[in-house]
């Protein structure tokens, strides 16, 4: 019999390079008692055929529930429905800059906005290098504002064996975030 699903997550995947991550992450919260609520950037649409052998509709069909990002009337667009929080994987440049600013001019922004305000996590996995000041200062100010920037730096004492083990692990990270155990990881100081 599946677990009941009490727990939201919503995840979005934007133009940043390493949708793999997004994408991970749709795949580990199937195995978990958590709901999960998409939504997809154009630039993440187009990043995912760039990026993976995938379809975009493959991608979406790995969610519970999927959003359009112009639909800023969508339920992860008001604070009244609970969720746990929100994961960027990734986060572009672009996305991250207009969260910092209250810009909410698509269905990621203006869900993170809501994180933010309703003071649930929301965390960024900014796949950006090198960084320049702005990068830095948006990133301090975001910091500043109850968001966990979370780039996605592997870990090599976890020892992957290959760039799948590297993803899942630092999705896993991230996941830990929002306090949910993803069963499998290779953690420091654990047998």
């Amino acid at each position: 019999m599946a677990e009941t699903r009490t727990e939201r997550l919503v995840i979005a995947i934007t133009g940043a390079s390493g949708v793999a991550y997004g994408i991970r992450a749709l795949e580990l919260l199937r195995d978990l008692p958590v709901e999960s609520h998409l939504v997809l950037s154009k630039a993440g649409e187009r990043t995912i055929k760039e990026e993976t052998d995938r379809t975009v509709r493959d991608v979406m069909a790995l969610a519970d529930v999927v959003y359009p990002a112009k639909d800023i009337g969508a339920a992860i667009a008001s604070g009244s429905f609970r969720t746990r929080g929100m994961l960027v994987a990734p986060c572009s440049v672009r996305t991250m800059s207009e969260i910092a600013t209250g810009v909410t001019s698509s269905l990621v922004s203006r869900a993170a906005d809501v994180m933010l305000k309703e003071r649930r996590p929301l965390v960024l996995m900014v796949r950006e290098t090198p960084l320049h000041t702005g990068h830095l200062r948006t990133m301090t100010a975001l910091s500043e504002m109850g968001a966990i920037i979370a780039p996605p730096v592997p870990a090599l004492y976890a020892r992957p064996d290959s760039l799948d083990d590297m993803i899942t692990y630092t999705v896993g990270r991230a996941l830990d975030l929002f306090d949910l155990e993803v069963p499998g990881l290779n953690r420091w100081g654990e047998a």
